[in-house]
Formats: structure tokens, C-alpha cells, sequence
């Protein structure tokens, strides 16, 4: 490990369930072995992305509930559920359920925004609300309010033989400091810091001026650092990095090619902002676990975090993530100061 980074102190890894549409059970059990693995190698945390409309994870709370029955000590999260298709209230029910179940081990990541492909779903999602549904940081807030245990209505007691709460049930006293805010801009790491949140930076970031740095590892780098300073915990508010690392320690030459031409492929689109939004991607990284650690240790916000939760690639087999998390584990995450857990 390169002396000038901090040692790593948490190793994540984030997937996102492909199945096949005739067969959708065979993916989502893969899913859930693969967190099995996880929890076997150590891992302090394994991510869901979530798919809408698409062959990936549509229901990350759903898969976390399953995954909570079959582990005992791995963090489970989700990088990232879209509030736009969500209800506030509902999914704080959900969630507060789901971290009881599995004793307080979740690790809700939320981003807000409209959904994607807006104009051809909002009929199915909002047919009646869809001009006047806010899709600001507001919606985070309601959710973190409800989370958090603030009051949901003005009624509580009892009528009848049912008895009502005035807040949210279940409620999960730890998760409110569980909920992470998935941003790759200035803005959204500034509200994600005054609103207490914990911080999910991934492979996108956004350059947002004409003057702005083409450097992914420095923008990301800005970031974090703005996070922290409106964070009420300043440099210990808490920042995961969730970069696309491919380690090939024990890979079979079919699959290090594979590997290699999977980030070739992809290499195009980092060297430029890309679209309207001007999005800045980080080339994916494929090597032995010391020339990843070498190339993490020279990475300007990588040396600003001890946490990470790297990116499995989307369209690999589950005998290439079995490989890829094994060599993480064993390999990567000690070349990086990182011990697994007990």
C-alpha cells in the first residue's frame, strides 16, 4: 500500500442481478449466492443497483429481506434506489422493516431526480400526479424526516381495538445514520453534508463549467471534500468510493481477456465530458491486485476515503464475480491496508 493513502477499512462490492427473462429466479439467486460469498470472504458490505423495466434488481428491498435470512454479519445496501419512482412514507416502512429483520445491517443509498424515460412512464407511474410530482432534494428529505422517526400525521392512540402511532412502524432507532446520498456533483455533496447523510461516490461525476477540471480523480476529489466540510462530522463524515476495479490475480487467460476487452471497450467515453450533462466517467481498472493498489494509491479521492465498494462489471458470469470477489478479498483488499472481517 502506498504510505501517503489511508488504509482501507471497509471492502464493499455493488452488483446489479442480471437475470434472464425466461428465468428470472436462476439471476436473482445468483444474486443472493454471491452475497453468501461475500459474507464467507469477509466483505463488510455488499450493493444492490437498482433496474427499473430492465433485467437487473428492481426490488433491491426485496432481495436485501432475502439476503438478511441468509447472512448474519455482511452490511447490505443499495447504490442507489431513485426516489422519483418511490413513495417517501412506503419506502421508510419498507426499509425500517427490512433493517430489523436483518439486526440493523442496512445501508440505504437514494438519489433523487426525475425517472429515467420520464415521458414514457409517467402515465403508469403518476397518471394522475405526474405534472405536480417534486422530484427535488425535497423528497429525500421527507424520507430521512420519516426515517429518522419524525411524525408522519398529527393522529396517534386508539381507536377501537386498533392503536395508531403518529410516526412511522417499524421504527429502526440506527438507520437514520445508515442512509447514504449517491451524487456525483458539488450540489449534491453539499446537501447530502447538511443534511447529515453518509456519501456514495461512484464512477460519475459531473464537470459542471466550462472551466471546469477534465481530471475524473480531482473533481471526485472536490466532492468529497465538500461533503465533508458541511458535514456536522467534518473529516470523519463517512464517504464510499465505488470505482469499476477488475483484479486478474487468478484469472484464466479466457477471462483476463475478457476483462481487458470489456475496459477497452469502455475506455472512449472517459476521455471527455460526455452529453448535456457533461458526465465524466473513470476508466474501469483490470490488473494483478499490486497494479491496481499502485494505481488506487496515485487516485486524489481514493487517498481521501477508507471505504469502498467496488463495481462488478454487468454482463460477466457468475464464475468471473466468484474469481473477481475472491482476489479482491485475498489479494486487493490487503494490498490496501484492508483485514476481512471475522
Amino acid at each position: 500500500m502506498p504510505p501517503t493513502s489511508r488504509p482501507l477499512r471497509k471492502l464493499g462490492f455493488l452488483t446489479i442481478g442480471l437475470f434472464d427473462e425466461a428465468d428470472p429466479r436462476q439471476g436473482h439467486e445468483s444474486t443472493l449466492e454471491i452475497i453468501e460469498l461475500g459474507e464467507r470472504l469477509g466483505f463488510d458490505s455488499a450493493w444492490l443497483r437498482h433496474r427499473h423495466l430492465q433485467y437487473g434488481i428492481s426490488s433491491p428491498v426485496a432481495i436485501m429481506a432475502a439476503a438478511s435470512q441468509r447472512t448474519s454479519r455482511i452490511e447490505l445496501g443499495t447504490a442507489v434506489i431513485p426516489l422519483g419512482w418511490e413513495n417517501p412514507l412506503r419506502l421508510a416502512e419498507d426499509l425500517a422493516t427490512v433493517d430489523i429483520l436483518s439486526g440493523g445491517r442496512i445501508n440505504p443509498g437514494v438519489s433523487v431526480g426525475p425517472p429515467m424515460h420520464y415521458d414514457q412512464v409517467r402515465e403508469a407511474l403518476y397518471p394522475d400526479t405526474a405534472d405536480v410530482e417534486d422530484f427535488s432534494y425535497e423528497r429525500v428529505r421527507r424520507l430521512l424526516d420519516f426515517v429518522r422517526g419524525k411524525p408522519a400525521t398529527d393522529f396517534s392512540g386508539v381507536e377501537g381495538f386498533e392503536v395508531f402511532s403518529d410516526r412511522v412502524q417499524p421504527h429502526s432507532p440506527g438507520l437514520g445514520r445508515r442512509l447514504w446520498y449517491g451524487g456525483g456533483s458539488a450540489s449534491s455533496a453539499k446537501w447530502a453534508g447538511e443534511h447529515g447523510m453518509n456519501f456514495l461516490t461512484s464512477s460519475v461525476v459531473k464537470a459542471e463549467g466550462p472551466d471546469e477540471s477534465r481530471d475524473f480523480a480531482e473533481i471526485q476529489l472536490s466532492h468529497i471534500r465538500t461533503f465533508r466540510a458541511h458535514h456536522p462530522d467534518g473529516e470523519a463524515a463517512r464517504v464510499s468510493q465505488g470505482l469499476v476495479v477488475i483484479p486478474t490475480d487468478s484469472a484464466s487467460p479466457e477471462q483476463r481477456a475478457k476483462y481487458e476487452e470489456f475496459a477497452r471497450r469502455r475506455t472512449p467515453r472517459t476521455t471527455s465530458p460526455q452529453g448535456p450533462a457533461r458526465l465524466m466517467f473513470a476508466p474501469d481498472i483490470v490488473g494483478t491486485s499490486d497494479e491496481i493498489a499502485e494505481l488506487l494509491g496515485a487516485h486524489a479521492a481514493f487517498r481521501e476515503i477508507d471505504e469502498v465498494a467496488f463495481a462488478l462489471p454487468f454482463t460477466f458470469e457468475h464464475e468471473d464475480y466468484v474469481q473477481i470477489l475472491t482476489d479482491m478479498a485475498t489479494k486487493l483488499g490487503p494490498a490496501l491496508g484492508w483485514r476481512p472481517a471475522a
